[in-house]
């Protein structure tokens, strides 16, 4: 006959495994539907995308001072119709924007004094806060090498900026040049036609002339 004390103990090893086996289902009492949630840059290119950490120089302290605004990935990214190319960095867990703005030609990096592997910039419009201002950034990799790859990769974006210039100052000129010759030669046979409407207007005046003569004379 089987030991009451090792039957309870099976009927409750059982129970237990039979507990954490069961994984009841309930209905929600409100439906979701799902959200196509946009990050804004499903029409751009990543160029680039590193870790690093952001800082910005607070000129409303007093004294001004240079403040961390973020560490996570800092992308250029190249919208796929402009050719624009635009800095984004977001912060870490919370993707909250510490960086957003227009890669221009204007901006210089420039070297940290007694850092290999930080830069400095300034940008005219940042929209981080989502109003645009004038912001003075600093942003420090993990090494030098990474700092590097980051100039270059910024600078070959400022080249294809400047190209992409060049090209539509160029076409730019060649249609306001089309559209000058263009508007000239409505100019021209405006003008043809109004001398063809004078000539008409003044032969048919001397015709009317000379038949007053005649009747004159007659």
């Amino acid at each position: 006959m089987a030991d009451p004390k090792e039957q309870e103990d099976h009927d409750t090893t059982a129970d237990n495994a039979e507990d954490s086996n069961h994984d009841p289902h309930f209905e929600p009492i409100v439906s979701l539907p799902e959200q196509d949630v946009k990050t804004l840059e499903e029409d751009e290119e990543e160029l680039f995308k590193m870790r690093a950490k952001l800082y910005r120089f607070a000129t409303e302290n007093d004294p001004p001072e240079w403040k961390e605004r973020g560490t996570g990935d800092v992308k250029l990214l190249k919208h796929k119709e402009k050719g624009t190319v635009r800095l984004l960095m977001r912060r870490d867990r919370t993707l909250k924007i510490c960086a957003n703005h227009q890669i221009t030609v204007s901006m210089d990096l420039k070297p940290i004094t007694g850092s290999d592997r930080a830069w400095v910039w300034n940008t005219l419009a940042d929209y981080a806060d989502e109003c645009p201002k004038p912001e003075n950034l600093a942003i420090r990799f993990l090494n030098a090498e990474n700092a590097q790859k980051f100039k270059v990769k910024f600078e070959e974006c400022q080249d294809d900026i400047r190209k992409n210039l060049n090209t539509t100052g160029d076409s730019d000129s060649a249609n306001k040049v089309a559209e000058k010759l263009e508007e000239l030669s409505v100019k021209d046979k405006a003008s043809d036609g109004k001398k063809e409407e004078d000539k008409k207007e003044s032969e048919k005046k001397e015709d009317e002339k000379k038949e007053v003569t005649a009747e004159e004379k007659n």
